[in-house]
């Protein structure tokens, strides 16, 4: 029985669907998911779900997101990144002074609108679809936080910068609306996620060339993380022997703890247990009621 985490570093070229597929037609795993999906164009960390884990992939991929994205200035597209079709050109150099000036209103608590060529649906269809007949519609903004908006380096016409955020936000639209900001116009022209949440970042994961290596030879498992990592924006609780068996009987239970929203919870020798949801707002008659819980060992 195959459950875990893999932390794949995805070529360009591939969409996270691809990599999915790959995966499952090779290491011949029923179930296999993506925990957040990357641009064909991006690279990086791309976390697949192994097994039964494709029931937790709603909480893993809620991690903040680090990404390293290149900035081209004076060249828009319809898609905001470089697999678009150019839409607009300026070429009134831009400065570092400039681009610093500019920085800050992207950093916080922003509104971000999505980019048409998206997979959010709207009336039922995808907004890519729409975009690829020719149709723009209005989008809603969405909030989204920046924790940290900072360039690395910039040599005119490109600046590289790093940015850590919310899952959900669009590295394309931020380009976009510096470039807007700036007057000049930009798309996103190259895309790297470094990481997703702490565990799993761009130096602790593998090729995708190395893992068909390790599959072919029987020894891809080795490559698995245990989920704790995935969950490790979740507290973690141990429930005692009589805990645990109400809980897998499906009932609630009152833990007298102060935690909000998720926690996971385990067995004593790293027996996953599950996800459990809090009811009730007072601390000591608060209940957790079991959400997703797990009949095997998945340590």
């Amino acid at each position: 029985m195959v459950f875990g985490l893999l932390n794949i570093d995805k070529p360009a070229g591939y969409t996270s669907h691809d990599i999915v597929d790959i995966v499952r037609k090779k290491t011949k795993v029923k179930k296999v998911g993506h925990a957040g999906t990357l641009d064909p164009a991006a690279t990086g960390v791309l976390v697949l779900c192994m097994g039964s884990a494709t029931r937790l992939s709603e909480y893993i991929m809620g991690h903040t997101k680090t990404y390293q994205a290149i900035i081209k200035f004076g060249e828009t597209t319809d898609t905001y990144d470089a697999e678009g079709e150019i839409t607009a050109t300026n070429d009134t150099p831009i400065t570092r002074e400039q681009l610093d000036a500019v920085i800050p209103q992207f950093k916080g608590y922003i509104k971000q609108v999505p980019p048409m060529y998206s997979a959010i649906k709207k009336g039922g269809e995808k907004l890519y679809e729409k975009a690829r007949r020719g149709e723009e519609i209005e989008r809603e903004p969405r909030e989204v936080v920046i924790y940290r908006l900072q360039v690395d380096s910039f040599v005119y016409p490109e600046a590289v910068v790093t940015v850590r955020c919310t899952p959900g936000t669009y590295i394309r639209s931020i380009a976009y609306d510096i470039g807007e900001a700036l007057g000049v116009g930009a798309h996103l022209s190259g895309l790297i996620r470094i990481s997703s949440g702490d565990n799993f970042t761009i130096s602790n994961a593998i090729s995708l060339r190395q893992l068909e290596k390790d599959i072919e030879n029987g020894t891809w498992e080795k490559h698995l993380m245990s989920v704790r990592d995935g969950l490790s924006q979740l507290p973690y609780i141990e429930l005692n022997n009589q805990q645990e068996d109400i809980v897998r009987n499906g009932q609630s239970i009152r833990l007298g703890i102060s935690n909000r929203g998720s926690i996971q919870a385990w067995a004593d020798e790293g027996i996953f247990i599950g996800i459990m949801e809090r009811e009730g707002d007072d601390d000591n008659t608060a209940e957790w009621k079991p959400k997703k819980i797990f009949n095997f060992d998945a340590d």
